[in-house]
């Protein structure tokens, strides 16, 4: 794993397209937080983009962060034109923890920096960054229009926080040998669907947690869902 970050690394350093993803430091609640940020070709600070709040999956480092900006969001970012934003769990502290202490300070720094559409991210993650997604959208949800969990689900479901979810676009993919995962989250997107809300749950064949249906050429169809509740999900 170590070879192929260091790879993609190099690749980034030695390409135009280098100088638009950033490493980024802010302090925020008594806590350092790093994170990425990329930037979509030819980005001009005057104009407003789309963009994504994703949590990177495991641990949350910043090893974790360059995984998840390498399989699911670099370069399909870059041809759609969104800003995409990857933090890492601030001191080790993982964002459905004390690392959500963050937010939505954190939100509304990135919103002072960056023009984003509507004022609305999208928010996405993979397994521990798919229940991140789902945490920090049901404690904020005015900053978010659509949630993407590959795998990821809402943890501690009280009614408030799944009604705070209502007007969100919300997809969820699972892996079909993900022993676990796979019926919690049919479980849970049978409650949000029983509820009216616009819920799309999907079981990749032949996948486990890792789903390389999502990843690399893959990763489009996730911009694909970001581009679907632009338009009305329901």
């Amino acid at each position: 794993m170590r070879l192929i970050l260091s790879i993609f690394l190099v690749l980034l350093a030695g390409s135009p397209a280098a100088a638009k993803v950033f490493d980024k430091t802010a302090e925020i609640a008594g806590m350092t937080v790093q994170y990425k940020v990329s930037l979509p070709p030819n980005y001009d600070p005057t104009k407003t983009y789309p963009a994504v709040l994703a949590f990177p999956p495991g641990g949350q480092g910043m090893d974790m962060v360059l995984t998840t900006l390498r399989q699911n969001w670099y370069p399909e970012g870059d041809k759609r034109g969104y800003i995409v934003v990857i933090p890492a769990a601030p001191m080790g502290r993982q964002f459905v923890a004390n690392g959500a202490k963050i937010f939505p300070e954190f939100i509304e720094k990135l919103l002072r920096e960056y023009k984003i559409r509507d004022n609305q991210f999208h928010v996405a993650g993979m397994s521990n960054g798919g229940r991140s997604a789902f945490h920090i959208a049901a404690s904020y949800p005015q900053y978010f229009r659509s949630i993407i969990g590959f795998p990821g689900y809402l943890p501690d479901a009280t009614p408030e926080r799944v009604a705070a979810l209502s007007k969100m676009c919300i997809f969820m993919h699972v892996g079909q040998f993900d022993a676990g995962w796979v019926d919690q989250m049919r479980e849970q997107s049978e409650m949000f669907r029983s509820k009216g809300y616009s819920v799309r749950f999907t079981v990749e064949k032949g996948e486990g947690h890792v789903m390389r249906s999502l990843a690399f050429e893959n990763s489009a169809r996730l911009f694909n869902e970001f581009e679907e509740s632009r338009k009305g999900c329901r």
